[in-house]
């Protein structure tokens, strides 16, 4: 278990899942540089980010529901939670009859993407959601504002796994204090700090550190 003090933000395990350097350059180094995608991206969540929750039918919704996981050490917002009214459902709320079924929500500025961090981070409000609730939650949604739709999460088994993983390492990473070193890719041409993390210079710089100091080794011999 965690104490309060241990708690990271359950949004690192979506920039670790995307790369272990973007979230070492975010959350260690405090580095964050804003494009068009992630200030569009930002402004969307200020807009979702209204505490509030109504009523419609069967259906209650919560907005801006803060999170948090002992056993995970972390803690954040969702952007939305459902509670659907069921009778298959277990899940009982105060001032309202009958039960429940929650079904967290997490709004992405862009569209769907191949790799899954954006289904990791989701995954692990559930988890917390199912910590705090005393409850268990088996899909929720991730809405994507460019294509205004949404996309079905299942928190399977695998799914589960992985994100209980990416915890772990969350905490691993910044005990460590150390940045990993850049790992280029397609993904690079996504990631916001591209230019801070200079990854197509990586393998140069250390053929160029290497030749420097063998150099120096052989001015000393």
């Amino acid at each position: 278990m965690y104490t309060e003090s241990q708690y990271l933000a359950i949004s690192g395990l979506q920039h670790l899942a995307f790369c272990e350097r973007r979230c070492a350059l975010i959350h260690l180094e405090q580095l964050w540089t804003e494009n068009i995608l992630t200030a569009e991206g930002r402004l969307m969540h200020d807009n979702v980010h209204s505490p509030n929750t109504e009523t419609r039918g069967d259906l209650i919704i919560t907005r801006s529901l803060p999170l948090h996981s002992q056993s995970l050490g972390l803690t954040g917002v969702a952007d939305a939670v459902e509670f659907h009214r069921s009778e298959n459902a277990t899940l009982q709320l105060p001032k309202h009859k009958g039960a429940y079924f929650a079904f967290p929500v997490e709004y992405k500025h862009g569209t769907k993407k191949s790799f899954r961090s954006d289904s990791i981070q989701l995954c692990a409000q559930a988890l917390c959601l199912e910590e705090m609730l005393q409850t268990e939650i088996n899909e929720g949604a991730l809405y994507y504002g460019k294509t205004k739709s949404r996309t079905a999460v299942v928190f399977d088994d695998n799914l589960r796994t992985k994100t209980k993983y990416y915890a772990l390492r969350f905490h691993q990473l910044m005990e460590t204090g150390e940045t990993p070193p850049p790992k280029p890719g397609p993904h690079c041409k996504q990631c916001s700090l591209v230019d801070d993390c200079m990854p197509q210079l990586s393998g140069k710089a250390s053929l160029y550190i290497d030749k420097m100091l063998e150099q120096l080794s052989e001015q000393q011999m």
